[in-house]
């Protein structure tokens, strides 16, 4: 029986960029290009005509860009759409959220010419993110106005044992719209610190702070080595660097070799978290590919620390907390919806759920 291939849609309005993104697509053997569109109004049009299984989309174009195409057609004929940016300057960076928040599944860059030392790394997963988000169950999405509010848990979740100091959350495919969902959720005064470790093409972790900043009403920091994290906010693993926690709180930065082929590696933060907090220590782990994380998610546990698997109907992938389920690492599974109130639950805020 012969595999279908997937059909992906091409929405990119430089002629040279879009010739070029075709010819790599069809460079692949379970890829199909069965249209190209110069901007976002030709790619509506396109979707009410034609079902592609996967939309690779520019940002900037005229007539309609990036976002504006985005929100349209998840409000109206959802498929899965993957932002494919040239630059990772701030602006373009928080575009690129801005789509993820409309509804797109995934964010990758835009291959530069074959001379680039990373053009195969690149082009690489490109291809890898375009195929596997082909599979992305996706849904109509509707307006959403304000901050999100916390949903009512439908299983009991206990109070830690002890005083909770400190939340490590990892994530990698379909994390930032999750990640804001959660931080957005939280109380304003939050009493601990979280930090978190995010799978991100290099430079757009810069774009992912100022996002979650402007989006969540939490403070969010890129972490810097020798910093101390302090409660109620928020800090990112930057590009390339370990991020781990000594006691007190002081944030350490480092350049040790790939975990899990990564660096950041979610893995190598939770690690810390054990040794240094055992049971002070809350571990959340959300959708994303692979299995980074999952084995020191259940070293936390072991050490007492309350951890989170994200359940796999609202994960975009559910490879790293798959991962962990499996290993029977996860004190709770729950949906994306429900984990800020477990958090602030477990933390000793008593609201009513």
């Amino acid at each position: 029986m012969v595999k279908e291939k997937i059909k992906v849609l091409v929405v990119e309005d430089s002629i040279a960029a879009r010739m070029f993104l075709v010819q790599l697509l069809r460079s692949d053997a379970d890829l199909e290009v069965i249209g190209t569109a110069k901007n976002g109004r030709e790619a509506l049009e396109f979707v009410t005509k034609e079902t592609p299984d996967v939309i690779l989309m520019d940002i900037h174009m005229p007539e309609m860009d990036g976002y504006e195409a985005t929100r349209r057609i998840m409000e109206s004929r959802p498929v899965p759409i993957v932002i494919c940016s040239a630059s990772t300057k701030l602006g373009e960076a928080l575009t690129g959220f801005r789509l993820m928040e409309a509804g797109a599944v995934a964010c990758v860059e835009k291959p530069v010419g074959q001379e680039h030392e990373d053009f195969h790394a690149v082009t690489e997963l490109l291809l890898q993110t375009v195929k596997l988000m082909s599979e992305v169950k996706v849904v109509r999405r509707w307006r959403r106005d304000g901050r999100e509010k916390m949903k009512p848990l439908s299983a009991p979740i206990k109070q830690a044992s002890r005083k909770i100091e400190v939340i490590g959350i990892g994530a990698s495919t379909g994390g930032p719209p999750v990640l804001q969902m959660i931080l957005s959720a939280l109380p304003k005064e939050f009493p601990v610190p979280l930090l978190i470790v995010q799978h991100i093409a290099p430079g757009f972790v810069v774009g992912l702070a100022e996002w979650l900043n402007q989006t969540t009403g939490m403070k969010v920091h890129i972490a810097a080595h020798g910093m101390v994290a302090v409660p109620g906010h928020v800090y990112l693993a930057p590009d390339d660097f370990h991020l781990a926690s000594r006691s007190g709180g002081i944030l350490m930065l480092d350049r040790q070799p790939l975990e899990s082929g990564l660096r950041p590696a979610v893995g190598h933060l939770f690690h810390s978290l054990a040794e240094v907090y055992g049971a002070g220590a809350v571990g959340v782990l959300l959708t994303g590919m692979g299995k980074d994380g999952a084995s020191e998610l259940k070293r936390m546990k072991d050490r007492g620390a309350i951890t989170i698997a994200q359940d796999r109907e609202t994960s975009v992938v559910h490879g790293m907390p798959g991962e962990a389920i499996a290993l029977d690492a996860a004190t709770y599974i729950l949906p994306a919806d429900r984990i800020a109130g477990a958090l602030t639950l477990m933390t000793n805020q008593h609201q009513e759920f």
